[in-house]
């Protein structure tokens, strides 16, 4: 009996959780003849898709998190890029900074990709420095609060890699100066507090979150201002619809499509954009969120029905309130209950927005010295219920921002992923099905 011949096909499937899971299935053929062909035949069948990666640089953070980088590169990842024929240029960094300024630099024509193995400050650092590279070879100042950016052609790759999935991007200026780059949270108030607190308690590990969130919570601090937003006008969804953004969002699609049109109507320029909405008052958190910021202990997110895509983000201010109600608004976090539905809570799904400290707006510096300069301020209607600063600190994507006054513009689908989208869970998709 003649010894069969055979081929492996190695790829992945869906496992439980919304986890992928590697898997090999082995043919078998009695032709030698026959079974190459076969996988001739796969080769150039692979060869075809546009979209897949050939060659990706790499940079691997081997300090964050607990050190592990570039053991989890060499065990976990690298194997299944040899696996995929993707051939790659590793930079592991050596400095803050490193892979940014890298970017600015490097030869970017030959890859099909920029992938990041790290924490989030290694994803900030090549998010920033591939959106700065696009900018400047198109000629573009990202210093002007006004410009409309250029959309990054390049992927980025947070392992687990996929498919293509757009994504949002808010910029940060103030004064016609460019600060940071934004994907998910920008959070003035509480959530500023919190990581300002955290930052000189990191020798407690994770547990500094807790720590500072509780301590926060007690301060109960509000801050005084001026909000100026822009409505997204050209969006489908809603803050408060519960249509959720998921692979394939139709949402998106609809949104960017519309956004097209109405750029093609009015231009570019903030001429013809829309009615600006100012609201004065004194806030405990001003959060804009870009996506849901779902995580374990806020299974919905700040703000559940956000989109990847669409242009726009949900600008939530919570008003100064009793610690109680404050409370009542945090629990609404981990439960089914709508948390936007507080007479002190308002969202906004916005293109655009401002914000002005009360005492950057009476003439005084808009600094770091201004917390101890006004230190220990109390609100005299309600004197044992909460204080008022001077000014918070905004949560970048957690990243501290000391400037209090900021100006803000949503660029819609600028950065490209390898992801498919939010998956589906599992009763829609037996729906579906």
């Amino acid at each position: 009996m003649a010894k069969p011949h055979a081929f492996t096909v190695y790829h992945v499937k869906r496992a439980q959780n919304h986890c992928w899971q590697c898997n090999n299935v082995t043919f078998w053929c009695f032709d030698e003849h026959l079974c190459n062909r076969w996988i001739h035949t796969l080769k150039e069948l692979l060869d075809l898709q546009t979209s897949r990666p050939k060659h990706l640089l790499v940079y691997i953070n081997p300090y964050g998190g607990k050190k592990q980088g570039e053991k989890i590169y060499e065990q976990k990842v690298a194997p299944l890029f040899s696996l995929a024929s993707i051939t790659t240029d590793v930079i592991v960094t050596e400095h803050a900074n490193h892979a940014k300024d890298n970017l600015l630099e490097v030869n970017l024509d030959k890859y099909d990709g920029v992938v990041c193995v790290g924490g989030d400050g290694m994803f900030s650092e090549v998010m920033h420095g591939l959106i700065g590279r696009t900018q400047k070879d198109c000629g573009i100042d990202q210093n002007n609060p006004k410009a409309s950016l250029v959309q990054c052609n390049i992927r980025i790759g947070i392992i687990p890699a996929g498919d293509t999935q757009p994504l949002d991007v808010s910029s940060v200026h103030r004064n016609n100066t460019f600060l940071k780059y934004c994907v998910s949270l920008l959070g003035y108030g509480f959530y500023g507090d919190v990581l300002k607190d955290s930052e000189a308690k990191r020798w407690m590990g994770p547990v500094r979150y807790d720590y500072s969130g509780f301590k926060t919570f007690l301060s109960h601090h509000y801050y005084e201002g001026t909000v100026s937003l822009l409505p997204a006008t050209h969006t489908v969804g809603s803050p408060r619809d519960n249509k959720h953004c998921r692979t394939g969002c139709r949402i998106c699609k609809q949104s960017k499509q519309q956004l097209e049109k109405e750029q093609r109507m009015h231009g570019k320029e903030i001429k013809g954009e829309g009615e600006w909405k100012v609201i004065k008052g004194k806030f405990l958190a001003i959060n804009a969120a870009n996506i849901s910021c779902a995580c374990p202990r806020s299974p919905k997110g700040l703000s559940p029905a956000a989109h990847l895509a669409d242009g726009s983000a949900d600008l939530i201010l919570v008003r100064k309130c009793s610690r109680l109600n404050f409370l009542r608004y945090l629990v609404r976090h981990t439960n089914q209950d709508d948390q936007f539905d507080f007479a002190f809570v308002e969202v906004y799904r916005i293109k655009k927005f401002q914000f002005t400290s009360k005492h950057f707006e009476d003439g005084d510096n808009d600094g770091s010295d201004m917390q101890t300069k006004h230190f220990g301020q109390f609100c005299t209607d309600h004197p044992a219920c909460c204080c008022i600063y001077p000014s918070s600190t905004w949560n970048c994507d957690g990243e501290t921002l000391d400037s209090s006054t900021i100006e803000v513009k949503v660029h819609c689908q600028l950065l490209k992923l390898f992801a498919r989208g939010i998956e589906k869970s599992n009763i829609k998709q037996r729906t579906s099905n």
